[in-house]
């Protein structure tokens, strides 16, 4: 067997209207929407509201989707509770997967309560759950969630600093439109295989905010934060970098299973974190991301990947580094349940076959004569 079967790599398990990823010509695109023109003239509300009801919004579609969301940002009461009791050595991606299935518990699936106003209410919760959580441990203070900000990302910023800074506000509303939606990835996989058993609509998604934690997937920004953050200036960061190669360790951030050449988001993230490097008088990581980013093409031929330039625009931002992949959820979940939804319209068990390795057939001891 090969290792692309073993990882499914170029393997099709499923049809889908959502997202194009690394196809010639329509290199990432939702619904068929390039990412450049959405993340350059958009917002995320937009690309949310696209991606859940299969159309870019009109003025009022958008208005009133917008009023949904901001209405629904208050912490229901048994979810505070839960939060103060999630221990704060956590990970914030735990307290989400916790969140979420709580939340389930509490405010079940119903013909009125359905997916598409669980996803609504998701989108809403999440930045109030992770900055609840994370004030409420770590400065001992116990916040009131509902905001009047414009939108999901100036929530975000307002809850955690107090203030919602332009040039932050524009780079998490166009990070989250670059992480709403990416194919059949690790995470949409797992929901859909999920979804596919037919739980409720809380299922999924908790199962793909597990699957996200790990550093093979969302989590890699995290470690593009370690690596950059190794260097005091770009000569160190040039030694390091070809040092790790030399020893065979593997860069976070770099590379990707679809794109070969290109990832389109990286541009975006990029152009983000020299504006901010700039807004803050940083000489130091931004130009140190860029010799680590030249270093692993002329070494190995390895392009970033949109966590490793996004890693700095979070720090920039002054988003701890916990608090990264947290905000991924805040973005896929659109994506998610774009996928959930697809799924049960046409749905069949998700159920692949295996080559088995073990051993032939053995004849059964007893446990008295078990050497």
């Amino acid at each position: 067997m090969s290792d692309n079967i073993k990882g499914l790599q170029g393997i099709t398990a499923g049809q889908t209207a959502i997202c194009t990823v690394g196809e010639d010509g329509k290199s990432l695109h939702y619904r068929g929407y390039s990412i450049t023109d959405l993340a350059n003239k958009g917002s995320f509300e937009e690309v949310a509201y696209l991606l859940l009801y299969k159309k870019l919004p009109t003025q009022q579609e958008l208005d009133a989707f917008k009023k949904r969301l901001a209405a629904d940002r208050a912490l229901p009461k048994h979810l505070i509770n839960v939060l103060e009791l999630l221990p704060k050595e956590s990970h914030p991606m735990d307290v989400l997967r916790s969140g979420c299935s709580v939340l389930g518990s509490f405010e079940p699936e119903t013909d009125e309560h359905d997916g598409y106003a669980i996803t609504e209410r998701l989108l809403s919760l999440f930045p109030s759950m992770l900055c609840y959580w994370y004030h409420y441990h770590f400065d001992g203070k116990k916040i009131n969630t509902q905001t009047d900000a414009p939108d999901i990302a100036a929530h975000f910023l307002q809850l955690l600093h107090g203030v919602v800074d332009p040039l932050h506000h524009k780079a998490i509303n166009t990070s989250l439109m670059l992480y709403a939606e990416h194919g059949f990835n690790a995470s949409t996989f797992t929901a859909r295989v999920c979804a596919a058993t037919l739980p409720d609509f809380y299922a999924p998604i908790t199962a793909a905010i597990g699957t996200l934690s790990g550093p093979l997937h969302g989590g890699a920004n995290e470690h593009a934060y370690d690596l950059i953050s190794l260097y005091a200036n770009t000569k160190d960061a040039e030694e390091g970098v070809k040092q790790k190669l030399a020893d065979k360790e593997k860069i976070m951030g770099f590379g990707h299973r679809v794109y070969k050449t290109h990832d389109p988001r990286s541009d975006f993230a990029k152009i983000l974190s020299q504006q901010l490097a700039d807004e803050r008088g940083d000489a130091t990581m931004y130009p140190v991301a860029e010799r680590i980013e030249q270093v692993m093409w002329d070494e190995k031929k390895l392009f970033p990947n949109v966590d490793f330039y996004t890693a700095c625009v979070y720090h920039f931002c002054g988003i701890p580094k916990t608090l990264f992949t947290p905000l991924f959820v805040f973005a896929r979940t659109a994506g998610w349940a774009a996928h959930i939804m697809e799924q049960r319209a046409d749905n069949r068990l998700i159920r692949p076959d295996a080559d088995y390795i073990g051993p032939g057939a053995l004849d059964y001891v007893g446990i008295a004569d078990r050497g």
